[in-house]
């Protein structure tokens, strides 16, 4: 494991353990306000910090071994550990998604009374600022160390922000008109279609990862025309690139004159591997072919 990974894998942990943390703190306080507050929405948003609090278990998982160097038996590392990581982060806000969309309907279905207050809606605001502050927190993490699976997190934050102000939404139309009690429970619906799109994304990436789909048509023309443009390279064919742990691995073919030396045709190839590992973003490994003119 290089240094850089080593650090990675130890700032991943640290934003995941004052997640963890958070969460576990956010579920005591929308458990407690939601029940005395009768609240079914902030209850629901709280059911959505307990599945918080499994992923980042998950989370913690993945950062760990993905980050782990290649060895005999993972020739190519450990990456995709952290993208099975995110794709299971992914189903777990799916799940979660279907369980409160399912109670909610319910209870629109029966017209099941709620009548919240005033405590339920501090619970949602509180939840709301959290949220956010550990979305910019883990975020900025997750784009400094290129991992998928804290950017999965992050974005679980994200959707617990997006979910507490449908909650407090829901509560304080409730408290404005006692007659719109069943909008706690449209609410809490609206909560559960928030956590499954996130989940779908996050899912989705994961997918197209592990299936070696390439990445935009721009990156790839970013990348050859970063490669045409070191000096020897008469041109650029069957450029091939795969995602693993949010990195790119490349392999591309150039064209050179076909007098010149192996030292020198070796000399411009590891030029465009250098170009394109400083030039371009995200770029982990690149094999470049040299084919004479």
């Amino acid at each position: 494991m290089t240094n850089a990974d080593v650090a990675g894998s130890r700032e991943g942990q640290k934003v995941t353990w004052v997640g963890a943390g958070a969460n576990a703190l956010l579920v005591g306080v929308k458990f407690v306000l939601g029940f005395f507050g009768h609240s079914q929405a902030l209850i629901a948003d709280a059911v959505h910090s307990v599945s918080d609090l499994a992923t980042d278990a998950v989370v913690l998982l993945g950062i760990r071994a993905g980050r782990k160097a290649p060895d005999q038996d993972h020739h190519f590392g450990h990456a995709r550990i952290e993208t099975l990581a995110s794709a299971i982060v992914g189903i777990a806000l799916i799940a979660v998604a279907a369980f409160l969309a399912y109670d909610a309907g319910s209870n629109i279905y029966r017209h099941t009374e709620y009548h919240p207050t005033w405590l339920a809606s501090i619970g949602a605001a509180v939840s709301i600022v959290v949220k956010e502050i550990l979305y910019h927190y883990t975020a900025r993490a997750g784009r400094r160390i290129k991992s998928p699976v804290v950017m999965a997190n992050a974005w679980h934050h994200r959707s617990d922000a997006l979910s507490s102000v449908a909650v407090l939404a829901g509560v304080t139309a409730a408290q404005i008109n006692p007659d719109w009690h069943i909008l706690d429970s449209y609410a809490a619906l609206v909560v559960s279609l928030l956590i499954a799109g996130v989940g779908a994304q996050i899912l989705w990436r994961a997918v197209k990862e592990v299936t070696d789909t390439a990445p935009p048509r721009s990156v790839l023309e970013n990348m050859s025309a970063c490669a045409r443009g070191v000096e020897g390279v008469i041109d650029e064919h069957d450029l091939k690139v795969r995602s693993s742990g949010g990195t790119y691995h490349l392999h591309i073919h150039i064209t050179v004159k076909g007098d010149l030396t192996v030292r020198e045709g070796h000399a411009i190839a590891k030029e465009v591997e250098r170009r394109l590992l400083t030039d371009i973003e995200n770029v982990g490994e690149v094999i470049v072919h040299v084919d004479p003119e």
